[in-house]
């Protein structure tokens, strides 16, 4: 995934980290945590923690087109 330059979420040095929270359990992280996974589904950005991701990664991957296999 892409993002602009200077892009808070992106974690460029200078960029204010913001809290952010798992979309599905609510845990929070000093974001953007490393290891969590994002996604924009119905044109909203949402984050995903990595317990959530690890326990869902069957039904993630099922979503892919199938030019990321």
């Amino acid at each position: 995934m892409t993002r602009p330059s200077g892009d808070p979420d992106h974690g460029e040095a200078g960029a204010q980290r913001r809290p952010v929270s798992c979309a599905r359990c609510g845990t929070t992280g000093e974001g953007p945590p490393p290891t969590w996974t994002y996604s924009v589904e119905n044109g909203a950005r949402r984050s995903y923690c990595d317990a959530c991701s690890r326990e869902n990664l069957r039904s993630i991957e099922s979503r892919l087109d199938s030019s990321w296999w």
